[in-house]
């Protein structure tokens, strides 16, 4: 794909009004605190993965509405100080798949939730376990679509409350210091931790690369590709609903989470990225803080000859030490 949005300076730049609704916070306070009433572990059993090195919990926590969400949790096996932990969100379509596909940061010696994503797990990995009990909104057929008309069904109402219910749960977990939890994730995960960081206000560190849901008004003028493809599909046959869906996107979008997040962020963007558009990346960036003027800690690698993929390997070697570097280790 060649270079096909603003040109770097320009986003370096980009820092675009970005409307939002007059009740956001409003609307999510009350998502949330409607959550919170409902105790955050429901189930946690040891999981035999035939590894020596780690142990693993199969996790069940409530999520949106009490609704159960599972998750791995996994550990350096013989760690006996509470250790930083690492709440990892999936991109789109993927579920928690098996408890061994992920140990980079069990490795590197800290705690790790990965988190599954109701309703998906069907598009790719190993599958995910984890229903939409809330889906009951038309839409779709992807979940990107499901409920689209009003705010109170959208899909990501629900999945971004499962997603900082997850935080809840890690720090409720043995073995972890509840001071130091790190929301991490790429694609759909990057635009989840970032909505987290923005509900979440004692968040130690984030971690995003190409986040999906930021500056979404842009993203579905701009590219077809799925998921905000999806979106575009739902329009071009309900087109009556645009001004509906518009609103209803204004709740979820990551410009308005960015602004109101304070935890230090390490970002990942590629230059050719259709998926999550450069621009998208940057005005969330370049937002982020804002509400809280001189209290954000900001790092961005740019990938200009790279699509939706990034920097993959070594973008995890950067961010390795940039969070050992905030939170350590054991």
């Amino acid at each position: 794909m060649a270079l096909f949005d603003l040109p770097l300076g320009e986003l370096e730049r980009y820092a675009p009004e970005v409307p939002e609704p007059e009740d956001f916070d409003a609307f999510w306070d009350g998502t949330l605190k409607q959550a919170d009433t409902a105790a955050v572990l429901i189930d946690v059993a040891p999981v035999d993965t035939g590894l020596s090195l780690v142990d693993t919990w199969d996790v069940t926590f409530a999520g949106f509405d009490g609704q159960p969400v599972r998750g791995w949790f996994t550990r350096p096996r013989g760690a006996g100080a509470d250790l930083p932990a690492v709440v990892e969100y999936l991109g789109y379509g993927r579920g928690r798949g098996l408890p061994h596909e992920r140990l980079t940061w069990a490795a590197a010696g800290h705690a790790h939730l990965l988190m599954d994503s109701r309703g998906q797990g069907d598009q790719y990995g190993n599958g995910g376990d984890t229903p939409d009990l809330g889906g009951g909104a038309p839409g779709g057929p992807g979940v990107a679509a499901r409920g689209l008309r009003s705010p109170h069904d959208y899909y990501y109402r629900r999945l971004i409350t499962d997603a900082v219910r997850a935080v809840t749960a890690v720090r409720a977990l043995p073995g972890v210091d509840p001071a130091r939890v790190a929301a991490l994730g790429n694609s759909q995960g990057g635009g989840l931790a970032l909505a987290v960081a923005g509900l979440v206000p004692d968040l130690a560190a984030l971690m995003i690369s190409a986040p999906f849901l930021c500056h979404i008004q842009r993203a579905i003028d701009i590219t077809d590709a799925d998921p905000y493809g999806e979106i575009v599909r739902y329009l071009a046959v309900h087109r009556e609903a645009e001004d509906q869906v518009r609103r209803t996107l204004s709740y979820v979008d990551g410009v308005a989470f960015a602004r109101r997040a304070t935890a230090p962020v390490h970002v990942g963007v590629g230059l050719r990225d259709t998926v999550c558009p450069p621009s998208t990346v940057f005005a969330a960036y370049n937002h982020y803080g804002a509400a809280r003027p001189g209290t954000a800690d900001r790092t961005i690698h740019v990938y200009p000859f790279n699509h939706h993929e990034g920097g993959e390997a070594l973008h995890t070697r950067r961010q390795l030490h940039w969070l050992g570097a905030r939170v350590g280790s054991r």
